[in-house]
């Protein structure tokens, strides 16, 4: 488990408004959504162990899902964290015992923030080999292409349009995106490049898959917390993607690829993505973090952010811990060194056999 701190710097977005449309920022960096505010001032180390710990407990949504993954005992963890803290120990102390606790969750989506630092979760990208370079990048991209609100499009020799988005922090436009379409329109196929894609807004990410179906396509479920029990939550909610009706959609065949670090709201991408008929996912499992988050005060004014409603793909499978892409590639030092982005490549070679990006 790697978990790294990081002076404080932050936005604020706002709160879930809607279960069909989730509208809500998910991003791999520190930002938090709604939060709820502590009643009065606690600076006990003791005190705050302990509310911090129970916020986790009646409002964490992977509970039963992590224990079932890697035995997760949240009880056991409070026994043994909570020997490392005393009343005269000091705020950055508490602060590295409780972001050592959050760790335990194994979960991008948890941090701890106070007013001198904010934990993160990174082992979920640190651990695995990085499948993409930005030099390689610059070089398929070449000295002609497109850039249109934090996208970049170029068509490639064998006449495939190629798009890298490489975050959904900043909303995209349906200009943009009509703009980007009709550049590559006349391609016989498309590749998307969500590779080291952090996240975002939710928005931006469902935006940019509504150009590729025709009808609302059901794309997962999400659940509530109804109670404070570890397996308090509503029935499965269907989650719908609607099709971009007044604006270009792509009809043709599509390969998304992917890396660890393809978190939050791309990951939520590759999931919409995959229930579309025309798309394959080449590259190597995403990066997951499929629950959406909420933030909590606590009583010495720091906060705590949490994955709270878990999200499902279609066949109601956990996508927590990434997806799978349906045809494996990796780019080894040795790929860099040559020059060749072997998972572009091998993307670019199932596009050209037309019986190969057929599910």
């Amino acid at each position: 488990m790697r978990l790294c701190c990081k002076p404080l710097s932050f936005r604020l977005h706002q709160p879930v408004s809607s279960v069909l449309k989730i509208s809500v920022c998910l991003l791999m960096a520190l930002p938090f959504f709604s939060c709820e505010k502590a009643d009065e001032y606690d600076s006990s180390p003791v005190a705050n162990f302990q509310t911090l710990w129970q916020i986790l407990d009646e409002r964490y949504c992977f509970f039963d899902y992590k224990a079932e993954v890697y035995n997760l005992d949240w009880y056991e963890v409070r026994r043994r964290y909570s020997k490392l803290v005393s009343e005269d120990m000091s705020q950055a102390g508490l602060f590295d015992v409780m972001a050592r606790m959050l760790g335990e969750l194994r979960d991008g989506h948890v941090n701890l923030i106070s007013s001198f630092n904010v934990s993160h979760y990174n082992a979920f990208y640190l651990d695995y080999p990085h499948n993409f370079n930005s030099d390689l990048l610059q070089k398929t991209l070449g000295d002609y292409y497109r850039y249109v609100n934090g996208l970049y499009a170029t068509i490639l020799p064998d006449n495939i349009g190629y798009i890298y988005c490489g975050s959904f922090e900043n909303s995209i436009g349906e200009t943009a995106l009509d703009e980007i379409l009709q550049y590559v329109s006349f391609c016989h196929a498309l590749i998307v490049d969500v590779r080291d894609n952090g996240g975002g807004s939710l928005d931006s990410s469902e935006r940019l898959a509504s150009r590729f179906t025709n009808s609302d396509l059901l794309t997962g479920y999400v659940c509530h917390k109804t109670g404070t029990g570890h397996s308090d939550f509503s029935d499965p909610e269907p989650v719908y993607l609607s099709a971009a009706v007044n604006h270009i959609r792509w009809q043709k065949p599509v390969a998304v690829l992917t890396n660890r670090r393809t978190f939050s709201a791309a990951n939520d991408f590759v999931r919409c993505m995959r229930c579309t008929p025309q798309c394959v996912v080449v590259g190597d499992k995403s990066g997951g973090g499929s629950g959406l988050p909420m933030s909590q005060e606590m009583p010495n004014g720091w906060s705590v952010r949490f994955s709270a409603c878990p999200t499902f793909d279609v066949d109601m499978e956990q996508t927590e811990f990434g997806i799978e892409p349906d045809v494996y590639a990796t780019l080894t030092d040795a790929d860099i060194f040559r020059g060749e982005d072997t998972i572009l490549e091998k993307a670019r070679e199932i596009l050209n056999t037309p019986k190969e990006h057929k599910k």
